[in-house]
């Protein structure tokens, strides 16, 4: 296994697109797959799936809310520098259409718009093969870097993996 602390944010998510470094565990509980990065981009996969689906026979739109906000995240991680995490402050998402377990693959696009020392901002789009918009938002994330004094990736990480033991 590789030690991604000690690499930039691109260096890390093109290791999990390529197999090399495990896939976040949402990313396996949801079956979506990263299908490209680069610097201020990246992309996921996903195939609609009828264990998602709600009460109305629909792919609950949590589902396509957490596609959007992993692409504008992982967008916001492929600008990191080594030591450097991130943490989403808020995403607005708008559903336009209905994913069902039929809709067929769809891909979650996310793209930096701005990027300053300690916050980015990003917007993402889950789109059919055709193009068809799906839905769409747009997120603000807080750069966490230890070097400027803030809390490291993982601090921040074993706080959250604490609380949810709570």
């Amino acid at each position: 296994m590789t030690n991604t602390d000690q690499q930039a944010g691109l260096e890390q998510l093109l290791a999990i697109r390529d197999g090399t470094v495990a896939p976040a565990p949402i990313q396996e509980l949801l079956g979506f797959d990263l299908v490209d990065v680069t610097d201020g981009t990246a992309a996921f996969r996903y195939r609609p799936d009828a264990r998602h689906r709600n009460p109305l026979g629909t792919v609950h739109g949590g589902v396509a809310m957490t596609l959007l906000d992993s692409a504008a995240g992982a967008a916001v991680h492929s600008t990191l520098g080594a030591g450097c995490g991130y943490t989403t402050l808020e995403t607005k998402v708008n559903l336009v259409r209905a994913v069902r377990p039929t809709t067929g693959t769809l891909i979650a696009k996310g793209s930096v718009v701005h990027r300053g020392r300690t916050v980015a901002t990003a917007e993402s789009r889950l789109v059919a093969a055709d193009g068809t918009l799906y839905a769409h938002a747009t997120s603000t994330c807080l750069i966490l870097d230890p070097g400027r004094g803030q809390p490291s990736s993982a601090a921040v990480g074993s706080a959250r993996a604490d609380a949810s033991t709570v």
